[in-house]
């Protein structure tokens, strides 16, 4: 595998257990407060029906189904050997400790599961569930994925994310006294943001050391609130050459050490909107690679550096 220019998360995990490492997307029926409790009514704005879930999850299965059926596409299609089970769609903690213990034991007890991530929101994460989530660390391989998407109040007011930087900043903090690992959610591109306000999501991130981080793109799914602001001419999307230049932006002010666990944001052919580059996820991926060659930079080059 070439070098890349940055902490790529897959060549972690293949170092770390000697062989090829794949998540499994799963879904074991959660909710998510920012729907089910009417805090905001529909949820998130760039929200799909399906809590912006995996691609193919079978959801009438069990979570061990789950993975057994992952775990034979992913032999085939990749030559995986070991597997994560990941929980993706909605929030992942939103359930008492004694029903997310037995639904993280089910998946470990799959054979060749070497791992968690837990995907969840910043306001689903009450102590308890925080020292349930240690003990996992402790006896597995273990990700704790806290959404974020943005460092201002205003972005998260305007996304309707039903929680503000300060419940994050909390959350993250009382996970790491945990010693969790902690992979961070981001979305590029949220309109009435710019390029120093994105910037500055970054450098929050880059002060905390964050262990990961998923950069997402802005796409616009069909059936969501976003959906409704894109088809009224209200919202504008990022080009990919636009996207490509504030990823590697992004990047260069992170932590060197900060594994990246994604670069791009896509959706299902059938369900996206906007934009369609993005289904050219390597296309996408090869010109992020290739705007670092062209400056000459590194994941944290600019760490620590004064924003511009």
């Amino acid at each position: 595998m070439m070098m890349k220019p940055y902490k790529l998360f897959s060549a972690h995990l293949k170092k770390h257990f000697a062989t090829r490492v794949h998540k499994i997307s799963v879904d074991a029926g959660f909710g998510c407060p920012n729907r089910d409790g009417g805090r905001v009514g529909a949820g998130c704005l760039f929200c799909d029906p399906g809590g912006s879930g995996s691609v193919g999850i079978e959801r009438q299965l069990s979570v061990a189904g789950q993975l057994e059926q992952g775990k034979e596409v992913m032999t085939r299609k990749y030559h995986a050997g070991k597997f994560m089970a990941y929980f993706q769609p909605f929030s992942n903690t939103l359930a008492p400790v004694n029903q997310l213990r037995a639904l993280y034991d089910e998946a470990l007890a799959v054979d060749d599961v070497v791992g968690l991530a837990v995907g969840t929101r910043p306001d689903c994460v009450p102590s308890e569930v925080l020292d349930l989530l240690g003990e996992y660390h402790r006896r597995t391989y273990f990700w704790l994925e806290l959404g974020l998407q943005s460092s201002h109040d205003r972005t998260l007011v305007w996304l309707q994310r039903g929680h503000d930087f300060a419940t994050f900043n909390k959350a993250y903090h009382e996970a790491k006294s945990r010693g969790l690992r902690v992979c961070v959610h981001v979305i590029i591109g949220l309109p009435g943001e710019s390029r120093a306000d994105m910037l500055a999501t970054a450098n929050v991130l880059a002060g905390l050391q964050v262990d990961g981080v998923k950069l997402h793109l802005l796409h616009v799914m069909k059936n969501t609130p976003l959906s409704n602001l894109y088809d009224e001419g209200k919202i504008q999307l990022l080009d990919r050459d636009e996207y490509v230049d504030l990823v590697v932006d992004f990047m260069e002010r992170l932590h060197p050490a900060t594994l990246i666990h994604r670069l791009t944001g896509d959706g299902p052919r059938d369900q996206l909107l906007a934009p369609l580059w993005s289904l050219k996820k390597w296309e996408v991926l090869n010109a992020i690679d290739a705007e670092f060659a062209r400056r000459g930079s590194r994941q944290g080059d600019r760490y620590g550096s004064p924003s511009k």
